[in-house]
């Protein structure tokens, strides 16, 4: 119990180096996206950036409780079946199809999309977590944040070979559906008071953001 309580407040003391080391990560992914000679080789290594940022953020979630534990596996396992569902019959976000840049598939969906959702879910409400609104107000803002971020994201996606909808613009029905599930998703974190008090998680979601709209600036 001494040697985690040590190694953990050892990561608490290297904030700062692992905010740096995220930056700089993701600097050098947009320059390596930016460039049309480097591009693909880049687009393969978006799991790995996503795996990289979620395990960061986990490093400082602190202390994983039981109950906390099978809520993210919740939000990880529903979250998958419904792209799954939603991939393979269009019926919940439109006609959309997985590209490569998200690796490995199962049922037409990349393993990982269930991850993507958990560290969106879990980072936008941290965010919230550093206002003073009332818990609805704070799920309420973590869906709309979730949303904003997505709508950010479908201008970019099919340029990183992540997914590609059947028609153009993107439909309402996607962004309805994101906002809906985010909703839900948020109100589950809220309603079973799960902490995602967390240094680096809103730290992570601003980067990100930033990423994806100097690739959208860059890119388009």
């Amino acid at each position: 119990m001494s040697d985690t309580k040590n190694i953990a407040n050892l990561i608490q003391a290297n904030y700062r180096y692992f905010v740096l080391f995220i930056f700089i990560f993701y600097i050098v992914g947009f320059a390596g996206l930016s460039v049309s000679a480097t591009r693909s080789f880049f687009v393969l290594l978006t799991p790995f950036a996503l795996l990289l940022s979620s395990f960061i953020v986990a490093l400082f979630h602190g202390k994983f409780s039981q109950k906390a534990i099978l809520v993210f596996v919740f939000i990880f396992t529903a979250s998958f079946i419904i792209e799954v569902i939603g991939v393979n019959t269009g019926a919940i976000f439109g006609g959309y199809t997985y590209g490569h840049g998200l690796g490995l598939k199962l049922f037409n969906t990349p393993l990982i999309i269930g991850l993507n959702w958990l560290l969106l879910v879990y980072v936008s409400n941290s965010v919230m977590e550093r206002t003073g609104w009332n818990p609805a107000m704070k799920v309420f803002g973590a869906a709309f944040l979730m949303l904003a971020y997505d709508v950010l994201l479908e201008q970019v996606a099919p340029q990183l070979s992540m997914w590609t909808f059947d028609q153009s613009p993107v439909p309402l029905q996607n962004y309805v559906a994101w906002f809906v599930l985010a909703l839900l998703f948020s109100l589950a974190i809220s309603v079973l008071k799960i902490d995602t008090k967390n240094r680096i998680a809103p730290v992570v979601f601003g980067i990100q953001t930033l990423f994806f709209a100097l690739l959208l600036l860059t890119l388009n």
